[in-house]
This record gives C-alpha cells, structure tokens and sequence, in this order.
C-alpha cells in the first residue's frame, strides 16, 4: 500500500469523478452519484440530491486541476480549499473503515466533503513527494486522470478501455509495419 486507505480511496474517488467529465458524461443522475458514493464508502449521512449532483459536477475542473497540478500547485490548491471550507481535522471511525480523518462535518455539502477529502488526500501526495503517481492517460485521444498506486509505477491509462484501444493500436500498428 502506498498511501493510508482513505488517501487511496479519496484520490481514487476524485480521479472517478474528473474522469465522469470525459465524453461521455458518466455523472449525470442520481442513480449514478449514489453508485459513485457507495463505491467510494462515503458516509452520508442524508439521500444525495440534484443540487449535489449539480455542485459535484461543477467541482470536476477543480478536482482535475489538484490531482494534475505540480507539487507546489497542488500545495496552493490544497491550502485555498482547506482555507475555503474551514476544515478542522478529526479522527472518525464508522462502517466499513477504520480509525481515518474527516476534516470538516457530515452535514456539509457533498461537494464540499469531497473538495475536502481530495485536499487531505492531496496532503499525503504533496508530503510524500508522490505528485508522479498522478498523471494524465497515455492515450493520445484521451485526458483521463490516472491514479498509479502500483509498486513498480507501471500504470499508464485511466482506465481498461483506454488500456485495450492502445494495445488493439499497437498490435494494429506492428501487423502494418511488419507485413
């Protein structure tokens, strides 16, 4: 494991949600913010509603911008968040994780609760100097986040898919070259 399980989680999670912006949209219901939610264990503590939806749609770019940003960026962005929600660091445990941070309260927004977590996750990045295991995908048609938690750092694509389409182009490239 490479960072804490919550730092994992949370930039895992922000990758997802900067990820939904890519053509197309994979956030546009509340059926698919729900999902997102239970995948992520967020602990919610009230139904997700459309103006959820609607401000964790708006808060993509600024996601995007923290999880791509250098080291000393992604500092700033994480300082202006924590600054922005007031956040107060605390130790919480609930189901299905253990003993973990929660920096500002559960009744807060979604979007604001996420914005947060990203930042605290950031945190750990920032200190660890690990800002390289954030990255955009490899694929040339593609501006996906890629979060590589791998030991060897070998992950190059946002997702399976993008993976498949750069080895289906490189298969198609060496039967071109070759024959």
């Amino acid at each position: 494991m490479v960072f804490a399980h919550d730092t994992e989680m949370a930039l895992q999670a922000a990758a997802w949600l900067v990820n939904s912006a890519e053509e197309p949209d994979t956030l546009t219901s509340l059926g698919e913010l729900r999902a997102h939610l239970i995948e992520f264990d967020y602990s919610v503590p009230r139904a997700a509603t459309r103006a959820d939806l609607d401000e964790i749609r708006a808060l993509r770019p600024r996601l995007r911008a923290m999880l791509t940003a250098d080291r000393d960026a992604a500092a700033a962005l994480v300082n202006e968040t924590l600054q922005q929600s007031r956040a107060c660091p605390r130790l919480v445990r609930h189901d299905p994780v253990d003993w973990h941070l929660h920096a500002v309260s559960d009744d807060e927004p979604l979007a604001t609760r996420i914005a947060v977590d990203t930042a605290m996750a950031m945190v750990d990045v920032v200190r660890a100097d690990e800002t390289s295991r954030l990255s955009v995908c490899d694929l040339d048609d593609c501006s996906g986040v890629v979060v590589d938690l791998t030991r060897n750092r070998s992950r190059r694509f946002c997702s399976s898919g993008c993976g498949n389409r750069a080895a289906v182009a490189a298969y198609r490239e060496r039967r071109r070259t070759s024959g």
